[in-house]
């Protein structure tokens, strides 16, 4: 299948199986209500299981990171 412009779909694909793993397991959601919501209606409903500290560190985080734990030589 092609993109509306007529080439391939760029970008990763989709992660079904850890979508479908979360929804039907981590959720309890039916398949009937699974297969009904949006990806960005999942994404909604997945928020609470998602740790606030998951955002890449900064680089003042890196830079303190590194004076704790220089590399050895």
């Amino acid at each position: 299948m092609t993109a509306a412009g007529g080439g391939a779909a760029q970008g990763a694909p989709f992660p079904w199986g850890e979508a479908m793993a979360f929804g039907l397991g981590r959720l309890r959601l039916s398949s009937e209500a699974f297969w009904a919501m949006t990806p960005r209606e999942l994404a909604a409903a997945m928020q609470p299981f998602t740790p606030a500290g998951l955002a890449p560190a900064g680089l003042d985080a890196l830079a303190q990171l590194m004076r704790d734990f220089p590399d050895g030589s």
